[in-house]
């Protein structure tokens, strides 16, 4: 993504635009389906939103200058939004939405966990074995390690620093109701086959369906093949490898810090107006 000379496809900006407008229409369902006017067809395109964005990021951390400038700029902003969703849960109760609802968002943490493993794998491959195992594996056991120190101190002040840290600065996968641990599953096959695109986009397609096959299986075994087409369409996101392979490897034109802002700024924007209109109908 570092070239910026013009190639037919799509440029890693243009994948980002297009990820950001089906993030919106995928939001706009999210947070306004309980009027019953969104077309649900909004939240089937928005399947196709985070797996750009997973794209782009494993292209953005393979080819950026600045490795750990990269990560801290989404790392501080998951810690922000991380803070404000634990006080939802434990705090904000006069701003939760009369039905109970509020945004579950935490992207940004997924990814900031994604990058360590990353980096866990880079070290590996360059024989770095103690930092990369470790930066593999410390992420993936947190929440073990978490769950133990959760029952061993039964205390209420230290569970609830223990959460606090949960959501902001020591993100747990198994918490993030917004990718977490699938997140990082497919982000690892992404990087992993990054070099060949064909086989990377095959891998990818293989990895959601069989992710969604054990899924599902286990959470709603009676499932018709009808619901795969109204209430259990993530396999959708599959449909995210053909603007994928329209990828020209070039980085093209855009504002960058856009689309660190946008997505914290819209889902809270989004958040409040959905609360407003949930009082007046």
């Amino acid at each position: 993504m570092q070239q910026t000379t013009l190639k037919k496809g799509l440029s890693g900006f243009a994948l980002k635009y297009l990820g950001m407008a089906l993030m919106v229409l995928d939001h706009i369902e999210y947070f306004f389906a309980y009027t019953g006017k969104v077309p649900l067809f909004f939240s089937m395109l928005g399947r196709l939103a985070a797996p750009l964005f997973l794209f782009c990021l494993i292209e953005g951390f393979t080819h950026t200058r600045d490795r750990k400038k990269y990560f801290l700029r989404i790392y501080l902003l998951s810690v922000l939004m991380g803070a404000v969703q634990f006080s939802f849960y434990n705090i904000g109760y006069a701003l939760v939405r009369p039905d109970g609802f509020f945004p579950q968002n935490q992207m940004l943490a997924s990814f900031s966990i994604l990058i360590v493993i990353l980096q866990g794998f880079d070290w590996c491959a360059r024989k770095k074995w103690g930092r990369g195992f470790a930066a593999i594996l410390i992420p993936l056991l947190l929440p073990i390690v978490t769950a133990v120190l959760m029952m061993a101190f039964p205390n209420p002040y230290f569970q609830f620093s223990l959460n606090l840290l949960a959501f902001t600065l020591l993100p747990l996968h198994t918490f993030i109701m917004d990718g977490g641990t699938a997140t990082l599953f497919f982000g690892a096959i992404l990087y992993l086959c990054r070099k060949n695109r064909k086989l990377q986009a095959a891998a990818f397609v293989i990895a959601c369906i069989l992710w969604d096959i054990v899924r599902l299986h286990l959470m709603a075994p009676d499932l018709a093949v009808r619901d795969f087409f109204t209430t259990a369409y993530e396999w959708m996101e599959v449909f995210a490898v053909i603007p994928m392979l329209c990828y020209n490897g070039t980085k093209g034109h855009g504002s960058k810090g856009l689309f660190y802002w946008f997505y914290p700024v819209h889902i809270y924007l989004f958040y409040a107006l959905s609360c407003l209109f949930y009082r007046l109908i």
